[in-house]
This record gives C-alpha cells, sequence and structure tokens, in this order.
C-alpha cells in the first residue's frame, strides 16, 4: 500500500515538473476577445516602412526601381512632381525639375509634418501602374508625376516605434485595385459594389487597346460595377449631389457586421467626425466614401442597425475608457488624421493613431485585445513587390500593417503575405462564421505574428 502510494506520488511530480518543463500553448484566434481594426489612408510600404529593419524593402527594389513611360521607354530623370492642391495643379517647386529616375527621400525637400500633393489612386490607373507586375509605370499614370516615387525615412514616426516594439507586416496587400472606397467595401464584404443600369456617364469607355480612355467616366465597369469614388445613397453624403443617379443604389450583399449581428457577436464601426456629418454640418475633411457600411440597405437611415453600429470617435473614446469597447471594433479617422496625401500630413496622424494606440495599451481590456492598423490602399505611390493575382479586383499593392497586442511576438517582422480580406477571415475563423464571397474564403489567415 505505501509502495503504490509512492509510486503515485512520484507520478505525479513527474508530471508536474514535465508541465514545468513545456513550453506555453501558442497564442491565437480564441485568445483574442477584442479586435481593434485602425484604419488609414493611402500609403504604400515602401513609402513609409521600406527602410524598416529586417522587412523586404526599398534595398530590394532592383529593377522596379526604374520608370518607364507609357511606351516602355526609360525616363532620362523623373518628371518634376505636381502639386495637385495648386489650383490649376502646377509642378511642384519644391522638388527639383531633374530628379534620378530611381526612388527619392521626399523629406529631403518637403518635410515629413507638411503636406505633398495628392497623387491618383483609382482601379485601372493602378493595374496600368504595376505593368504585369513589373511595377515600373508608376510615374506613367500618375497625375503628380515624380512625386509617386517618393518615399520617407519613418523611423522618426511614432507608429515606426510601435512596429519595433510588435510586429510588422511587410507583404500585406491591399484587397482592390484603386481608392479608398472599393478597398473599404473589401474590408466589410470582400466584394465590390453593384450599380446596375448605371448612367452613361459613370461607365468607364476605352480605346482600341483596352487602356482606360482619359479624360473620361471611370466609375463604374461596364458590366455594372462601381470601382471608384462615388457616395451613397443614403446619409450622409454631400449635399452639392442633387442628382440621385450619382449616388449608389442600396447594397444587399451580406457584411462582416451582417454575420456577426446574426452570431450575436457586438461591433461598431466608428468614425472620426459622424455626428456632425449626420446632422449636416460635417466637417470640411470628413470623407463620406470612407464609411463602407452607410452603402447597404441594412444599415439605411432611421433603422435600428445603424444607430446601434455606427458612431463617432468620442464613443469609442468613452467606451475604451469604461472597459465596455465591443468585441470587434473598426475605427476609421478623419480626414486630416489619416495620414491621406493632399489634405493630410504623415504627422499627425501619425501622433494620433500612437496615441490612441497607448490609450488601448493602458485599457481595461488590454490584456486580451490585438489591435490590427492598417491602410485601405497605396495612394499612387510606388512599391517594388508585385501583388499576387488572385481575380480581377485585386489584391493591391503592399501597405503598411501593424499586429499589436500582448499576445503579439515583439520586434517581429512578419513576412507572411496576407491581404485586406485576411481580415474578414480572421473574424469568421473566431466566431465560426461563414465566408462572405470567394475573396475571403480563400484569405490566407492570420497567424504568424502570435506570440
Amino acid at each position: 500500500m505505501q509502495a503504490s502510494c509512492l509510486v503515485r506520488k512520484l507520478a505525479h511530480a513527474a508530471l508536474a515538473l514535465a508541465l514545468l518543463a513545456s513550453p506555453a500553448l501558442a497564442a491565437g484566434p480564441d485568445d483574442v476577445k477584442h479586435l481593434i481594426v485602425i484604419y488609414g489612408e493611402n500609403r504604400s510600404f515602401d513609402n513609409l516602412y521600406g527602410l524598416f529593419p529586417g522587412a523586404d524593402g526599398l534595398a530590394n527594389a532592383a529593377a522596379t526601381a526604374t520608370q518607364v513611360d507609357k511606351n516602355g521607354k526609360p525616363y532620362a530623370s523623373l518628371p518634376q512632381p505636381i502639386d495637385t492642391n495648386l489650383k490649376p495643379p502646377a509642378p511642384d517647386s519644391r522638388f527639383p525639375a531633374d530628379l534620378p529616375n530611381k526612388p527619392f527621400d521626399i523629406a529631403k525637400y518637403v518635410p515629413i509634418g507638411v503636406k505633398t500633393g495628392d497623387l491618383v489612386h483609382r482601379y485601372w490607373q493602378e493595374i496600368e501602374q504595376i505593368d504585369g507586375g513589373k511595377m515600373d509605370k508608376f510615374v506613367a499614370w500618375s497625375d503628380a508625376a515624380g512625386l509617386a516615387m517618393g518615399h520617407y525615412d519613418g523611423s522618426g514616426m511614432a507608429l515606426w516605434k510601435v512596429a519595433q516594439n510588435y510586429a510588422l507586416a511587410d507583404h500585406f496587400f491591399h484587397g482592390a485595385f484603386g481608392g479608398s472606397f472599393l478597398n473599404h467595401f473589401f474590408l466589410v464584404c470582400a466584394c465590390a459594389p453593384r450599380y446596375d443600369n448605371a448612367p452613361d456617364a459613370l461607365v468607364a469607355k476605352f480605346d482600341a487597346d483596352g487602356h482606360l480612355v482619359v479624360p473620361g467616366p471611370d466609375v463604374v465597369t461596364p458590366n455594372g460595377y462601381a470601382v471608384n469614388t462615388i457616395q451613397s445613397i443614403y446619409m450622409p453624403h454631400a449635399a452639392s449631389i442633387t442628382d440621385t443617379s450619382r449616388l449608389l443604389p442600396p447594397q444587399t450583399m451580406p457584411t462582416i457586421g451582417d454575420r456577426l449581428s446574426a452570431k450575436g457577436v457586438d461591433w461598431v464601426w466608428y468614425s472620426g467626425g459622424w455626428d456632425d456629418a449626420l446632422a449636416g454640418k460635417p466637417d470640411p475633411l470628413f470623407q463620406f466614401h470612407h464609411q463602407p457600411f452607410a452603402y447597404f440597405k441594412a444599415y439605411a437611415d432611421g433603422t435600428e442597425a445603424k444607430a446601434k453600429h455606427l458612431k463617432d470617435y468620442k464613443d469609442l473614446e468613452k467606451a475604451l475608457a469604461t472597459g465596455s469597447l465591443p468585441p470587434v471594433t473598426f475605427y476609421k479617422p478623419i480626414g486630416s488624421l489619416n495620414q491621406h496625401p493632399g489634405y493630410a500630413d504623415v504627422m499627425s496622424g501619425d501622433r494620433h493613431i500612437a496615441d490612441l494606440i497607448a490609450k488601448i495599451e493602458q485599457s481595461p481590456i488590454w490584456k486580451d485585445t490585438l489591435v490590427i492598423v492598417t491602410y485601405d490602399e497605396h495612394g499612387g505611390y510606388w512599391d517594388h513587390v508585385p501583388p499576387p493575382k488572385v481575380d480581377e479586383w485585386g489584391p493591391g499593392l503592399r501597405v503598411p500593417t501593424l499586429f499589436i497586442g500582448p499576445m503579439v511576438k515583439k520586434g517581429f517582422v512578419d513576412h507572411t503575405p496576407y491581404e485586406t480580406s485576411s481580415i474578414v477571415r480572421f473574424i469568421e475563423q473566431k466566431y465560426g462564421l461563414e465566408p462572405l464571397a470567394s475573396r475571403d474564403r480563400s484569405a490566407p489567415q492570420l497567424s504568424g505574428f502570435f506570440e
């Protein structure tokens, strides 16, 4: 009897030692109780993080750094950047007229905290810029000329330091070719919106070689998909648009919000300036086309769902302070704080997003939170890595993406290929939701950055 008792004690001791010696279980989606997606604007990976240590950056650009004109002939020098903020747009005298034909540091001429001109970032133009993966026609298909090849040394940014403390993805591609409008749809439905029987004034036209006729309409494809900026038939939209045919009809595809609600999981899309816009007094830099759920019939004017799930940034701050943030949160900064070229500078948005992350770190929910800071699209800036070919929509270029949280590897550069729909798939995976479309069904899973 004493011998068997001793054997049991020895077995229990051996098991305890084995458990102590075994590695901790890996973190994963099940450990995330609060997901916060912060959606910035219009920066390619090379534009902000091309010099980040350990990342696939500017040093690997090789032949893609040399730009050619529309006929395939290399430029002798980059055409002088255009300042699209001038009326009419004109060469930006802050830059030389003979920049070498290669990437250049914008801050040598315009500090990182000062606005530059904007750059065209539309569906067909990005396809032309990628040039079948050669990545050599960004200047040729830009309205800002040589500015497309500009980048920054981002080491002075607060978010650069956040990336050093957590994880930075250097192969995260934005969901769809083109601009903010279409990419916001890919974040919430992994789909392109429809506009059947659109007025001819909105439908794109092409020349005999299959190139978009510029200037000309380019909002809707000939087969009825809206791909470039158009505002919602629902509020808020600009009061100046009185012709309702210039507004996108109600969309009825399922969204990730619909799936979460059906599962009983709370979520909110928070947006800077939302309440003022709904009240008919939008901030001058409130971007109507950055509000994807506002295009869907399920969140039409007057619905309970709209009031419950579409809220203002000040509501996010209150929820964060009280630890009552929903399990799934999307946050869209107002225009002046979203880092968009042309109407915003890099540093104002950098400080704002970094400050919000600091508040999250100090909040009651931090222990089980994953924050994803990503960007809707490349903003017309060059990047040297060709995106993978998935379907007619994209994905587009690489964008900076940071993974932040207590369960994230520290000081890690994640080389795993991801895309915007990977965020949708992550939510679906975590909550056992049915995929919305083919894109999120096959999107790479977010996983490589977990501790």
